[in-house]
């Protein structure tokens, strides 16, 4: 079955609340159709209350949702048929195979995907007719998948889809998320991953304490991130300071002994100047590296503080 057409999403000043703990505090953003978006954010930072709003599972207290310019809180049932999802805390009967699975699943809907199809795609021919007990944590995340794909939706929601998972499967992941893209679908995710979201993501909206604290794509933000790019280098013999302190496009000069890093504003003018202070002391470069900003420096520039585990309460 082809895929249909892509969706947009619209949120605008989600907010939730449990108890005392504000989980989403006026979470605003847009997906435009055929877009991969990440929700970036440490644990805990809400990202899992926002998916479970956008779809339908969890009430906000207040807010806006459209989905394929559907009021998505008016009318949930007609905006869930458009939409596909694959949960954190998923889970089957222990029996069930992945071909029943996604035939019972295939009955909910009016045009659902072709099982056969969906088995060959996600990798589960050898398993189809397995009980789901006996899935290897990687295929159980592949059925999953498959699962959020047997409506045929135009938009596919993934919440920490690849959480807990061994680096080959990972990597089939991505690879299967990356195709989704690839094929005119929506992507809408939810990640606590930098690497992650920079390989995957079109544009993210960095989560923090319920807020959106910034959105774009994941190059941009980087490049406007105020942190400077630096030179590790390490050396046979400890290099002199001050000539070390006043070389081109040098804004830091940390280190010591045989380890040095430098932090610059003119990573190419540093660099020729490295080499060529250390040709005039007669020293060897045993180890060069240039060190870019990334998305956790973001993070660290907007919040305050570093990437970290989330507070007590927070979802």
């Amino acid at each position: 079955m082809p895929a249909p057409m892509p969706v947009s999403v619209r949120v605008r000043d989600l907010a939730r609340r449990y108890g005392r703990v504000e989980a989403l505090r006026g979470v605003t953003f847009e997906v435009a159709p055929g877009e991969i978006f990440g929700l970036l954010g440490p644990n805990g930072a809400g990202k899992t209350t926002a998916l479970e709003c956008i779809l339908g599972l969890r009430r906000p207290d207040s807010g806006e949702i459209e989905i394929a310019g559907i009021d998505a809180l008016a009318r949930p049932g007609e905006a869930r048929q458009v939409c596909g999802a694959q949960l954190q805390a998923a889970a089957l009967q222990d029996r069930i195979t992945p071909r029943r699975a996604l035939s019972l699943f295939a009955s909910f809907y009016r045009e659902p995907a072709e099982v056969g199809g969906l088995i060959e795609r996600f990798g589960l021919a050898e398993k189809a007719d397995e009980a789901f007990e006996r899935l290897s944590e990687g295929q159980r995340q592949r059925l999953f998948l498959a699962l959020a794909f047997v409506n045929n939706p135009g938009l596919v929601v993934l919440d920490e889809p690849t959480a807990g998972l061994d680096p080959r499967s990972r990597r089939e992941l991505h690879r299967f998320i990356q195709e989704t893209g690839r094929s005119g679908r929506t992507v809408l995710l939810s990640t606590h991953d930098l690497g992650e979201a920079e390989l995957l993501c079109d544009r993210i909206g960095i989560l923090d304490h319920g807020r959106i604290v910034a959105a774009g794509r994941p190059s941009e933000l980087i490049r406007a991130s105020g942190t400077a790019p630096a030179v590790e280098v390490r050396t046979v013999r400890p290099p002199n300071r001050a000539r070390m302190e006043s070389l081109p496009g040098v804004t830091a000069c940390t280190g010591e002994g045989e380890r040095w890093r430098l932090g610059t504003g003119d990573v190419n003018a540093t660099l020729f100047g490295l080499a060529r202070l250390l040709e005039s002391e007669g020293n060897e470069i045993l180890g060069l590296e240039v060190v870019k900003p990334t998305l956790e420096d973001v993070f660290l520039e907007l919040t305050g503080r570093p990437w970290a585990a989330p507070e007590e309460g927070e979802r």
